[in-house]
């Protein structure tokens, strides 16, 4: 930071300093100003310039070192100055101050406000994109955030200053008249029949209602908006209609259902989607299969003989194939039929917010009305424009589970959850594998150690692991598939028979006609949703992977119920999405499962913490079980034992993480996990040990000291001093 804003930053300070050091809190409190109503009064009728000068200028420091009492002040002007001068007053000087307190932010604490307020100053940035100055506008007039908060996170958005200063001065108009007004009413009690008096009673009513008020007029006007140009029909034929039968879809319909409201499920492929059909379902029965292979591998861990696996890889893959059909039936046609959902098998394309053209799978079309739709079209595996990839017959997460042979060098692109789950499981099932990421390390949400700790597990499996490695071609040499990495500047060559790219997923949109609704996907394929999944409008919703930014089957399912809800009676009241408490499992062996925070997340987002850990390989159920190993690690608040995040690596680490998430979800603090009764042997012992870590960690040692005194005393005073001694040691 330069000379001149250390010596600006250092001037803030102090006078913050100053008005916490000489009470400006207790100063500007309405008690404080009725106090003193009566001399400030009689001082400002003979002296109104001076006296309005000095208060614009106490509103304007305030206002631009961002202190509490704006309301205060705001009230006191239509006390002391009526509601003509009051009004001028306050708008003159909040405009200024928010004005001030934008430019500190820019020039002065742009990297510390960046980092603290990451989340807020993203979420502005996206309404000041999607609606420009109109979203500052309906801020002013509805304040979602603190004013302060506003004036600091638009000094690191990209909006001008005259711009920021003039929206401000007009959307603040209504809600200072509103506070100056009210002002002006405090000023006239002068006994308790003036409470009640109709002028009192109705500023205040006014103050209380003008925030509703305001709302509906913000949302009539952000409607407007948004529906110009399309004519409403005068009725419809569903009051939800949801594209895409996966796992989003199959909730919101699902929602929709049980609420008995008239609902229709558009779907072009299969029932359940990606997750029953090529993601969640048949890859954790391919990981099953190769887990009993590596038991098999090394029964020896458990006293008995060692085998060689043997088995035919169609009949493993023809197994994944029988679980799906087994639970195909809880996504199907005909349960949902009976749940009173029209299933129709099809595609569809936008032509309103309300409406969409059909073409049945039949070849049928047919146009559909719905008060509220839903966007629920999943997503589907990224293909990197690598060179050469094409003619590789590249495999991925959707036609992998058609593999009608076992591959004999499977080359794996991509680090992350899907890559390393299959890498692993392909190469305990008799595959060469030879795993390659971009990056330095692998699993790049999670903490170091953790990858660390996965990166070790799959070496031990006998996969090739190249980290730092990344992929620039796919060429033939001599007749063997050969990928051309590129490691510190070097070529390196990398022969193979398959490869399967694991490297991201991208947003299924394609079909939909979304440029007729002005929507424009993200790079990524994903739909920009605002908090209550609306998409554009407020009657058009997205959900699951369509929306991101979670790629989960159980964060489609969450996003799901809001979208829904929100759909049916979002007229009466809107529900925000909240991510606070997502969990998610990698199920490598070791698993690695996660809620909340990482360490990394924690320093990045400026979130002080304390970490306790447990080590598995303590865990008696793990020792008896030869699974020994990994650890369980917490985040809490320094000095308290609410949990912040926790992640467990090792064995059973998906339900294991069930009882953190339980816990941060209602606000249960390590102590009263301490303090729960669990069963002898088990895994979830370990969440109490964890707990006990963090209890022993915070012990108070004064307290236990003289504990330690008093049942000294208490063994009597006739001890030998030798005995005296040696137990005083064993205490210490």
């Amino acid at each position: 930071m330069s000379k001149p804003k250390l010596i600006l930053l250092a001037i803030i300070v102090v006078l913050v300093a100053a008005f916490l050091l000489l009470g400006g809190p207790e100063l500007l409190t309405l008690e404080n100003l009725q106090r003193h109503q009566t001399s400030l009064d009689q001082w400002i009728s003979g002296h109104l310039l001076l006296a309005v000068s000095v208060y614009v200028l106490i509103y304007v420091v305030a206002a631009a070192l961002s202190l509490p009492g704006a309301a205060v002040l705001t009230l006191a002007a239509g006390a002391f100055f009526g509601n003509a001068v009051g009004l001028l007053a306050v708008s003159v000087a909040s405009t200024i101050g928010a004005s001030l307190a934008f430019l500190v932010a820019r020039f002065v604490l742009r990297d510390t406000l960046k980092k603290k307020y990451a989340n807020t100053i993203k979420r502005i940035d996206e309404g000041i994109d999607r609606d420009g100055v109109f979203y500052l506008a309906s801020m002013r007039l509805v304040p979602a955030f603190p004013f302060f908060l506003i004036n600091l996170a638009m000094g690191l958005s990209s909006m001008k200053l005259r711009t920021y200063a003039l929206v401000s001065w007009v959307a603040m108009l209504p809600g200072t008249f509103v506070f100056v007004n009210a002002g002006t009413q405090l000023a006239q009690i002068e006994s308790m029949g003036d409470i009640v008096s109709a002028d009192l009673l109705l500023s205040f009513a006014l103050l209380g209602l003008f925030p509703l008020i305001a709302k509906v007029v913000v949302d009539i006007i952000r409607r407007r908006r948004a529906y110009r140009g399309f004519t409403k029909p005068e009725r419809f034929d569903y009051n939800l209609l949801v594209i895409g039968g996966g796992s989003a879809g199959l909730v919101s319909a699902y929602i929709g259902a049980a609420v008995k409201a008239r609902v229709a499920l558009i779907e072009r492929d299969r029932m359940g989607g990606d997750c029953l059909n090529t993601g969640c379902v048949p890859s954790k029965a391919l990981i099953r299969s190769a887990r009993a292979a590596d038991t098999l591998r090394h029964a020896d861990r458990y006293g008995l003989d060692s085998v060689p696996v043997s088995g035919s890889f169609t009949s493993i893959m023809a197994r994944v194939k029988r679980v799906i059909r087994k639970i195909e039936p809880h996504d199907s046609v005909e349960r949902y039929q009976s749940l009173g959902v029209d299933c129709i098998a099809g595609s569809a394309a936008f032509v309103s917010p309300w409406e969409v053209d059909v073409t049945h799978n039949d070849g049928r079309r047919e146009r559909l009305s719905a008060r509220s739709i839903v966007v629920a079209t999943g997503g589907k595996p990224f293909l990197p424009p690598i060179p050469g990839l094409d003619a590789m017959a590249p495999l991925t997460s959707e036609n992998l589970w058609d593999l009608e042979e076992q591959p004999q060098h499977l080359l794996v692109m991509g680090g992350g959850p899907i890559g390393c789950e299959l890498s692993q499981a392909f190469a305990r099932l008799g595959v060469t594998v030879t795993q390659v990421e971009a990056m330095n390390r692998l699993l790049m949400k999670e903490d170091p150690e953790v990858a660390e700790l996965v990166a070790d597990s799959l070496r031990l499996d006998g996969i090739d692991l190249r980290l730092g490695h990344k992929v620039v071609e796919f060429t033939e040499e001599d007749g063997e598939r050969v990928a051309v990495c590129e490691r510190n500047g070097e070529p390196v060559r990398i022969p193979f028979d398959r490869v399967l790219v694991a490297v991201g997923r991208a947003g299924n949109t394609e079909g939909l006609n979304l440029e007729a609704l002005g929507i424009e996907p993200r790079r990524n394929g994903t739909v920009p949703v605002e908090e209550d999944m609306s998409v554009g409008f407020p009657n058009v919703f997205a959900c699951g992977d369509v929306a991101g930014p979670y790629q989960f089957t159980h964060a489609a399912a969450h996003q799901a119920w809001y979208a829904a809800v929100n759909g049916l009676f979002g007229q009466f009241r809107r529900f925000r999405v909240d991510y606070r408490v997502l969990p998610w499992v990698t199920f490598t062996a070791p698993e690695v499962a996660r809620v909340g925070l990482s360490e990394e997340e924690a320093q990045q987002q400026g979130v002080h913490y304390e970490v306790t850990r447990y080590g598995l390989d303590d865990l008696d159920r793990a020792i008896a079980e030869d699974e020994d190993h990994g650890f369980i690690k917490v985040l809490t608040a320094p000095g308290k034992d609410r949990i912040l995040g926790a992640v467990v690596v090792g064995t059973h680490a998906a339900e294991i993480l069930a009882e953190f998430t339980l816990a941060m979800k209602h606000g249960i603090g390590l102590n009263k996990i301490l303090g729960t009764i669990h069963p002898y042997p088990t895994w979830n012992e370990s969440a109490k040990f964890a707990a006990g870590q963090w209890k022993q960690a915070h012990a108070p040692e004064g307290v236990l000291g003289w504990l330690a005194k008093f049942h000294r005393w208490r063994l009597g005073a006739g001890r030998s001093a030798d005995r005296v001694r040696k137990q005083d040691e064993s205490v210490t």
